[in-house]
């Protein structure tokens, strides 16, 4: 397999754009978005009022408590 562009370019950019709305909305709903930020290496709780922290699941834990907060994470947080 030569290349691993798998996916046209504008529908690659449409599966992004997707999710960002989904993120927005759920936000905007006030509920938690939990996600991994691929850039950062990270496992991320964003917060409807703004706030982010990594996070570290906790395997077999029940649903509503398998996180725990590892830090605060800013804008600068690498």
């Amino acid at each position: 397999m030569e290349g691993r562009d798998f996916f046209q370019a504008d529908f690659t950019a449409a599966i992004v754009s997707a999710g960002a709305r989904a993120r927005m909305q759920t936000l905007k709903a006030g509920v938690p978005v939990f996600y991994w930020d691929s850039r950062r290496n990270l496992d991320i709780i964003e917060r409807p009022d703004g706030r982010k922290y990594e996070i570290r699941f906790l395997a077999g834990a029940p649903g509503d408590r398998n996180y725990e907060v590892v830090r605060d994470l800013d804008e600068t947080a690498a």
